[in-house]
């Protein structure tokens, strides 16, 4: 199930958001989103067919609980502290953060063997975005 949370301030700015995917035993598992509120990998999931749905969620909730994949074909290290969840045909890459936390940065269909370098371009960008914003204690107020 995924959570949503926002506050907003008297002027009707959104002051707080979280995109929680996941919440397991031992990780859990957000959307990113930017810094205007939108969440690119959250859009992607809401797209695909339920059956596509259901593959995530089944990995996800190992994850989350278990605190491991080690099945390579579904989970695997993309380098530069980048993960990708491979529920076929699609990819969610992520990483890992402190407090116990995964934060799913983009998604994308896989039509190639190797992985696009724009993909983990992008979920390099997202995760120095977040690390910044949590940082400036900007991401969650």
């Amino acid at each position: 199930m995924v959570q949503y949370y926002k506050t907003l301030a008297s002027d009707g700015k959104l002051m707080k958001k979280e995109f929680i995917v996941y919440r397991g035993c031992k990780f859990t598992i957000e959307w990113y989103f930017d810094d205007r509120g939108k969440s690119l990998p959250l859009e992607y999931f809401e797209e695909l067919s339920f059956a596509r749905k259901k593959k995530l969620w089944h990995l996800l909730r190992i994850l989350g609980d278990l605190g491991k994949l080690l099945n390579e074909e579904k989970f695997r290290y993309e380098g530069d502290q980048v993960y990708a969840l491979k529920p076929h045909p699609d990819r969610f890459l992520c990483f890992f953060f402190e407090g116990s936390k995964i934060i799913i940065t983009n998604a994308y269909e896989k039509k190639t063997a190797k992985m696009p370098v724009q993909e983990k371009r992008k979920a390099l960008q997202a995760k120095a975005e977040y690390i910044e914003r949590i940082s400036k204690g900007e991401y969650y107020d």
